[in-house]
């Protein structure tokens, strides 16, 4: 592994709340696996090393951020058709490809499916700290999206069906009396309503509410002419 700038400066850049992130290391070559599993280590993320793909699949992974760096050329299933065995999976974690070859149409094929960098060997530290950061903080990102939808589906699913209509005629941008025209309601029982659907989905403004019903797939209803 060939020495980079100082590898501790690269650990500055990483945000703390990523501190606790794993990096999966897959690589027949105990060297390779030790030498990454040490330069990891040295800047405080926790590292899982594995010699085959199926010792990764049989170990249960934390829930934590993280991401893969993948020996391109493995013993039996390749680097790329693993890739793809991962996605199957719906495993999505970031994977960062090594490889001792130089070999350009192949790491096309490994972006183009999705991998987020191709390294290639004797790897180069700092090039190798730059990639896992990226892999961290893209696979962090996805887990706060996902979270965030798992959050507004539950504040959604305790609307009733009432407020369900009403959310979506009011995002559409119809006013109250509008609505109670509509649904057959007054416009003060439109309006209660209304406010119920704002403190149950937590949304601080119409703008806010838009927004959320435009991440869960909420359709727009116009009132009845």
């Amino acid at each position: 592994m060939t020495p980079g700038r100082d590898v501790m400066s690269c650990w500055k850049k990483i945000p703390m709340s990523e501190t606790q992130a794993v990096v999966f290391v897959i690589d027949d070559d105990i060297s390779v696996r030790e030498g990454l599993t040490d330069l990891l280590r040295s800047i405080g993320l926790g590292v899982e090393a594995f010699d085959s793909t199926q010792a990764f699949l049989d170990r249960k992974r934390p829930d934590v951020p993280g991401c893969i760096v993948l020996d391109l050329r493995l013993p039996g299933r390749s680097g790329l058709e693993f890739q793809q065995t991962l996605s199957k999976l719906d495993i999505q974690l970031p994977v960062i490809f090594i490889s001792g070859h130089g070999d350009i149409p192949i790491s096309v094929r490994a972006i183009k499916s999705g991998a987020i960098e191709f390294l290639t060997k004797p790897l180069d530290e700092q090039e190798v700290l730059d990639a896992v950061q990226a892999g961290i903080e893209r696979d962090g990102a996805r887990r706060q999206e996902a979270a965030l939808t798992t959050q507004l589906n539950a504040r959604f699913d305790s609307l009733t069906e009432r407020e369900r209509e009403i959310m979506s005629l009011v995002i559409a941008g119809n006013l109250n009396k509008q609505i109670g025209f509509d649904v057959g309601l007054s416009e003060m029982t439109v309006k209660v309503h209304r406010s119920h659907v704002m403190q149950k989905m937590r949304a601080k403004c119409l703008i806010d509410l838009v927004r959320m019903a435009d991440r869960l797939g909420v359709t727009k209803t116009n009132p009845k002419r």
